[in-house]
This record gives C-alpha cells, sequence and structure tokens, in this order.
C-alpha cells in the first residue's frame, strides 16, 4: 500500500530522536522521584521483595537517571534502552504485585517500555552521537 505522505519518509530518523527525548527526560525524572518525593514508597517496596531496601532504591534511581541523561544526549543509546527496558519492565512488576504501592497506571509502564524497545531495535535517530555511518 502506498504511504499517505511519501515526503515525511525522508524524515524517519526524526521518530527515534523524538522518542528518545522523551523517554530520556521521563527517566530522568522516575530517577529524581525515587531519590525524593517517593523514596519511602521505593524502599518499602524493595525492602519487602528483596530485603535490602535502601541500597536498590539508590542503584534504581542512578540507573534511571543516568540511562536517561544517555537517551537525551543519544550515547549508547540500544544498551541504555535494553537496561531501561529491563528496569521498566521490573518497575512494572513490582507495583503489580502489591497493590499498595500503585502510583502508575499499568499503561504508563507498558508506554514506556514499548519506547524502550523501539529504541532498542531503531537506533538513536538524529542528533545523537552513536548515529550509525
Amino acid at each position: 500500500m502506498l504511504s499517505a505522505f511519501p515526503s515525511l519518509l525522508d524524515y524517519g530518523l526524526l521518530a527515534p530522536l523524538i522518542i528518545r527525548v522523551i523517554a530520556g527526560l521521563i527517566f530522568i525524572d522516575l530517577g529524581y522521584l525515587k531519590i525524593r518525593k517517593e523514596r519511602e514508597r521505593w524502599y518499602n517496596l524493595f525492602n519487602t521483595f528483596l530485603g535490602i531496601g535502601g541500597f536498590f532504591v539508590g542503584l534504581a534511581a542512578f540507573i534511571e537517571f543516568a540511562g536517561g541523561i544517555l537517551l537525551v544526549i543519544g550515547l549508547f543509546t540500544q544498551v541504555a534502552a535494553l537496561v531501561l527496558a529491563v528496569i521498566t519492565w521490573l518497575n512494572l512488576y513490582l507495583e503489580w504485585r502489591d497493590e499498595r504501592f500503585v502510583r502508575r497506571s499499568f499503561v504508563f509502564y507498558i508506554m514506556l517500555f514499548a519506547m524502550t524497545l523501539s529504541l532498542l531495535f531503531s537506533g538513536a535517530g538524529f542528533l545523537a552521537f552513536d548515529l550509525p555511518l
């Protein structure tokens, strides 16, 4: 089937750029929330399931924050997307497992998981350090 707007296909690398920047900003915000406003909630959640709450909250926050920065600047995009997809899946599972801690919807995590998988398969797009030559 023909494309409705074939001239827009020339800008196909803009889609990963948009997804990458928006997902990166979301992960930066999630990492910041884990350290500041939601620290106690995540500490209780990790302590309930893993037994060592403080360490894992800090580690998860660092991974999300650093991964978000890597996505925004477009450095190691596919590696960061893979790690963040796994983190997103684990967050989804942990919040689904214990209903007391659910703050974000199931749809939010599925959307974020789909965004990271899309970046894993498509790459960084325009304005990235790891744009394939």
